[in-house]
């Protein structure tokens, strides 16, 4: 029987590029309206209230476009978004709720909004428990942002993303590529990675991206490998053990002799403790002799003569004569 399913397709053309996404529309909406209503809510801290209280109506102008609606409830410090009878975009609620995290956070409203384009995504990143020492932390921290901005900078520019460094968390937003590269930057640099390896790696490719004939080529000739330089923290044994090879015996070593052992086989342990200290004291007394001893000598030794010899005297007398 013969095929069915290969048949002539004059609709599929090779100028059609089928990795295009297509914006959703109305009329792409064949079931209508919703059956159910759905909701997000985000709390926010106190101090964004006067910046959401001025931003409040651009964002519900927005929200009401794709036909979400939205509340501010300033006395419980809630943002509520919900789908209504006039929303079209199933995507349209998981947007919104990407919206309002992204306020929460401190991103600013203009670059929040953005979100709601059908080729940007947003990423929050959580890096207060990647690193237990606050003052670790601090410090990694501040090397995702570099001096004045300028790592946080070139970080957006090769990726292509908005970046915010907030409190505990790095709030990211802008392609799903570019996503995944902050991504990678900043779990790296909790993990005591600085970031500009990663910026100097995204600067080759994108340089190797522009050629053409290495579309279809594996870069990994052409990335930097950096090595580990640092040196072990392994801590050396003071004693060091003999690993030499011993002969073998079936029998365990002899058992080491107790503190109490030695005392019975010096004639100690029965001495009462008047006549400990008073042998303690004494071997305290001879050992100070013996010290005193040796500094002595060694002070002797500086006003004792060196040995001269009486023959090399009598060439040396000589040679002055002959000289003369």
């Amino acid at each position: 029987m013969p095929s069915t399913h290969k048949k002539d397709k004059p609709w599929d053309t090779d100028d059609i590029d089928k990795w295009k996404v297509e914006p959703f529309k109305p009329s792409d909406n064949a079931g209508g309206t919703f059956a159910e209503e759905s909701s997000f809510a985000v709390l926010f801290p106190k101090y964004r209230e006067v910046y959401l209280k001025e931003a409040w109506s651009g964002i519900t102008k927005a929200l009401q476009q794709i036909g979400i609606a939205c509340t501010l409830d300033l006395i419980e410090g809630c943002m509520t978004v919900k789908t209504t009878r006039k929303t079209w975009d199933p995507a349209a609620i998981l947007k919104a709720r990407d919206l309002i995290k992204l306020l929460a956070r401190s991103v600013p409203a203009p670059q929040a909004l953005r979100i709601l384009q059908d080729d940007v995504a947003c990423d929050i990143i959580k890096i207060r428990n990647l690193v237990r020492n606050k003052e670790k932390f601090v410090k990694r921290r501040q090397r995702i942002l570099g001096p004045n901005g300028q790592t946080l900078k070139a970080l957006e520019l090769l990726t292509q993303t908005y970046i915010l460094v907030q409190g505990n968390t790095v709030s990211a937003l802008g392609p799903y590529k570019g996503l995944k590269e902050v991504r990678r930057v900043v779990e790296d640099c909790m993990a005591n990675i600085h970031p500009i390896y990663q910026i100097k790696e995204l600067m080759i490719k994108r340089e190797l991206a522009k050629d053409p004939e290495l579309a279809h080529e594996n870069w990994e000739r052409f990335l930097p490998n950096y090595k580990k330089r640092s040196l072990s923290k392994r801590k050396v044994p003071y004693k060091v053990t003999d690993k030499s090879k011993k002969v073998y015996t079936p029998f365990p070593p002899a058992q080491e002799k107790s503190k109490v052992d030695l005392q019975i086989e010096a004639g100690e342990y029965h001495i009462g403790k008047e006549a400990k200290k008073r042998i303690a004291q004494e071997e305290r007394m001879e050992q100070q002799k013996v010290k005193q001893e040796e500094k002595k000598r060694q002070r002797e030794q500086d006003f004792i003569a060196p040995e001269e010899n009486p023959a090399e005297r009598k060439k040396k007398k000589r040679k002055t004569k002959g000289e003369e």
